[in-house]
């Protein structure tokens, strides 16, 4: 049966089309949905019984349970949701002077295999649909009895490798008739799949595009990131700049720092010269140590070294703030770790 969460506005339209319904009782469900949230179709109390009826014959709602629920000493919140077919995702919900961001999960695992993300132990099994992505942001809004103002598409999967679903989902949560949540204040991090940083340039949605980026030169970042050996950085960039010139929007590029691989003095000046005359944001992250994983975090010196040299030659560079380390808050390692516990 379809999940009536998985249609943006115009597609619930169609699909009340083709089942004799007008367009407006589309509308009246998706505000149920997104502005009631409601669980069950029979609580949709201003459509007919007659319509309740048909629409229990050919939709269900995704509605999720928390497996699991960590509160990390510095108030992040990491739940880990069973789904409709029995899977599990992650999500978490950090709390920022301005406001709260949701950090969600766009596939059941990742094909990426990415070296110091803990989401590479575990298989990639689906994508998700645009309402299992939506569901998450419900779930917790619903939980925490909140509004979330800001998301962000870093948690586990490739965004890019779920791209429909993604901006589908983008779309539901951007409608006013649904989670009404700026497109500016919806950020999407990918690994560097080049046709779809070309694709969104040309859809002209405007969130905020993240470039996993972690490294300067080939070697090290295919070493990091098997994903660059089919997308190197010369074709990476050439993307990049091609989604500033057609949205005039900033790229954020993120930057995991790890001890004695891509930390050091040398590496910091080839980013500069790899980033000189972007408009261009760098993100450094000190990087989370996962079991079985080669790298480790850098040093506190080297990272504030590394920021420094960044600002000082012309590139806005800030440190990210460490969130949840306590609970395993880092992409993949809370569903990780059940997923081996049930074994």
């Amino acid at each position: 049966m379809k999940n009536i969460k998985d249609y943006n506005l115009d597609d619930l339209k169609k699909e009340f089309e083709e089942l004799g319904e007008k367009p407006y009782r589309a509308e009246q469900v998706f505000m149920w949905l997104y502005k009631e949230k409601v669980k069950k179709i029979d609580d949709m109390t201003n459509l007919s019984k007659e319509l309740r009826n048909k629409l229990k014959e050919n939709f269900s709602i995704c509605n999720y349970e928390i497996e699991r629920k960590l509160i990390s000493k510095d108030g992040t919140k990491k739940y880990l949701f069973n789904i409709l077919d029995g899977n599990m995702i992650e999500t978490v919900l950090m709390e920022y002077h301005h406001g709260k961001t949701v950090c969600v999960s766009s596939q059941i695992g990742c094909k990426m295999g990415c070296k110091f993300c803990a989401s590479t132990g575990i298989p990639f099994v689906r994508n998700l649909t645009a309402g299992e992505i939506v569901e998450q942001i419900i779930a917790i809004e619903q939980d925490e009895n909140t509004k979330i103002s800001n998301i962000v598409f870093m948690g586990i999967g490739e965004p890019f490798d779920n791209f429909e679903n993604v901006i589908k989902a983008i779309e539901i949560l951007n409608n006013p008739k649904g989670l009404n949540i700026g497109a500016r204040h919806i950020s999407i991090s990918t690994s560097g799949i080049v046709p779809k940083i070309y694709e969104l340039a040309d859809k002209k949605i405007q969130c905020t595009l993240s470039i996993s980026l972690h490294a300067t030169n080939d070697k090290k970042r295919s070493n990091m990131m098997p994903v660059n050996n089919a997308y190197p950085i010369e074709e990476l960039m050439k993307a990049c700049k091609y989604y500033i010139e057609k949205t005039n929007k900033r790229i954020s590029f993120e930057y995991a720092l790890a001890k004695d691989n891509n930390d050091n003095l040398e590496d910091a000046k080839e980013l500069v010269s790899l980033l000189h005359g972007m408009l261009a944001h760098v993100n450094l992250i000190p990087i989370n140590k996962i079991e079985n994983g080669k790298f480790v975090k850098s040093t506190n010196n080297n990272i504030i070294k590394f920021r420094d040299y960044l600002n000082e030659h012309g590139i806005v560079a800030t440190i990210r703030r460490e969130l949840g380390s306590d609970i395993e808050a880092a992409c993949g390692q809370l569903r990780r770790k059940t997923i081996e516990e049930k074994r």
